[in-house]
């Protein structure tokens, strides 16, 4: 090992000891203070809740974690946007688990929350997976209704949702844990199956208070929509729990009858850990993210046995594509390269000479050719992002790098075998459409802690920034002194550099998780299993494009 390998792997390990303590302090919802107080209600934590009802909690992955990360800081913020969703397996059947989190709120509903369910029943839809949810919430949070309730992917959609998951046949069952009050009444007797938690549980369109001030009805909230009037009085619930555990162990009953699903054929043989040492890929990858390395090394220490079988090597060398297996599944790869590579041509130029993660023409092509090869196979196609766009200049103008470039886009968005995307590095301007961004429909998106996302890198988007700055300085007459530029340039830098973290991503949910590395291989090998529960509907099927 050599020393710039020893200086990548402590950087990199430091950013991965950074997002360990963010989800340890994510972890904690409302705090210590609230979950006591929950607690002290009999009740059990969201996080709790997923972890008694799955049969191992430790083979489970998390859907946006860090969703609302830094968000609505005058409102008092919103932990993972106030709900945990997680994909696991309960009486050994993998199902996606909906968890509202009531130390946060109430478990009020925020935008951010509106659209983590709506992700989450995205997933549920697109691999036909049984989905769970355990309600406990306020409602919609009503400082912020108007970003919340009306719109075609606000709250509403949820019940749409429902709907539709109930037309395919996908089971639904949801337990109320504690309020489920207003529009949000609908999401339990919407699902296939309800259970509603004694004394904890309550359903209704209108609290006591409302109802008071509605109609002059005096009532108490139990009475009004408690378990023993829904379960015995209305019908509308289906099961009465004495407690948590109890409605917890109802559903893994339930989910145990039911039947096997139509798979849709992906191929899987015995799994392998690679044979090159996963922990490399900490000293491989550059501090900086503008600095080259060899993609190749990375894809060896996420395949099965480290056995990549490349596809048209010498063609298009900025992006690798080939098949290999991720835990005993057969994959398709399409990663960006970053090592400098030169041309075939005798004597070399910089301008005859390929740049690590930039897209050409024949690198486009060759992606294009793969993904339709794939797609005919019946093979996942995984995404390793590490791109700085496509080439720019007169020679790649001329040599149509638009409409190669469309090409690839247009297989990525036709493509209909699952897609998994990996965002190593850089995540930059088309590139990231090219490479199958989050507008592009994957099945699963996730980010290394090394990763960062935006239109262009910070040092060139705050150039541009500044220029425009000083101009608009200047025409007021204003003196830009060299101290002045550089004071302007380093606080656009740095307000940039926040927007193209991982992190300001993730609590968006551009992406589906910021992940440890070596994680990578379970977050894909999970996906495609989820995947092999919704059979292909469609032909791959390419419309009209540029030749």
């Amino acid at each position: 090992m050599d020393l710039n390998f020893n200086k990548n792997e402590d950087h990199n390990k430091l950013l991965l000891s950074d997002l360990k303590r963010k989800y340890a302090e994510i972890k904690l919802g409302g705090g210590k203070k609230r979950i006591e107080k929950l607690h002290a209600q009999g009740k059990m934590t969201a996080r709790e809740r997923i972890d008694y009802l799955l049969d191992d909690k430790a083979n489970a992955i998390e859907i946006g974690a860090f969703a609302g990360e830094g968000m609505y800081k005058e409102h008092g913020g919103c932990p993972s946007g106030g709900v945990v969703i997680k994909i696991g397996y309960i009486s050994g059947k993998q199902c996606i688990v909906v968890a509202n989190d009531a130390t946060v709120k109430a478990g009020a509903w925020f935008p951010i929350t509106g659209k983590k369910n709506l992700r989450a029943q995205e997933i549920a839809i697109e691999n036909r997976l049984p989905i769970i949810y355990l309600v406990d919430s306020a409602g919609v949070y009503l400082p912020m209704q108007d970003e919340i309730f009306p719109d075609k992917e606000h709250f509403g959609r949820i019940f749409r949702n429902n709907a539709v998951m109930s037309s395919m046949g996908i089971t639904q069952i949801a337990a109320v844990m504690g309020s489920c009050v207003a529009g949000g009444a609908y999401l339990p007797i919407m699902s296939d199956e309800a259970l509603i938690v004694d004394k904890t549980g309550s359903i209704f369109l209108a609290g006591s208070y409302l109802v008071k001030a509605a109609i002059g009805e005096d009532i108490d909230n139990e009475t009004l929509g408690g378990a023993t009037t829904h379960c015995e009085v209305s019908g509308v619930t289906d099961y009465k729990a004495k407690d948590d555990k109890d409605a917890l162990d109802t559903i893994k009953g339930i989910i145990d009858k039911i039947g096997d699903h139509d798979k849709a054929g992906y191929d899987r043989k015995k799994s392998m850990r690679p044979k090159d040492q996963e922990q490399d890929i900490f000293g491989i990858l550059p501090r900086k993210r503008s600095d080259q390395y060899n993609m190749m090394e990375i894809i060896k220490r996420l395949v099965d046995d480290s056995n990549f079988e490349e596809y048209k090597a010498g063609y298009g060398q900025t992006i690798i594509t080939g098949y290999a297996r991720i835990d005993g599944w057969a994959v398709g790869i399409v990663a960006n390269q970053r090592k400098i590579v030169k041309t075939a041509k005798a004597k070399t130029k910089p301008s005859e000479m390929q740049f690590g993660g930039v897209i050409y023409s024949d690198s486009a092509d060759k992606a294009t050719r793969f993904i339709a090869n794939c797609n005919q196979k019946k093979i996942p196609l995984v995404f390793l992002q590490d791109v700085t766009g496509f080439m720019v200049g007169s020679k790649s103008e001329h040599g149509g790098i638009i409409k190669d470039g469309a090409k690839m886009v247009n297989a990525v968005s036709n493509s209909v075998v699952p897609k998994f995307t990996v965002v190593i590095g850089n995540s930059y301007g088309a590139g990231n459409y090219a490479m199958c961004g989050k507008a592009y429909d994957p099945r699963l998106i996730v980010a290394w802690p090394s990763a960062e996302l935006a239109v262009m890198g910070g040092a060139q988007a705050a150039k541009v920034l500044l220029q425009i700055e000083t101009a608009s300085l200047k025409k007021k007459g204003e003196t830009i002194t060299p101290e002045k530029e550089k004071e302007l340039f380093d606080k656009i830098k740095s307000r940039y550099d926040k927007q193209v973290s991982p992190y300001y991503a993730a609590a968006r949910l551009w992406t589906d998780a910021v992940i440890d590395p070596l994680e990578t291989r379970t977050w894909i090998s999970m996906g495609i299993e989820a995947a092999n529960h919704a059979p292909i509907e469609k032909k791959f099927n390419l419309g009209v494009i540029q030749t």
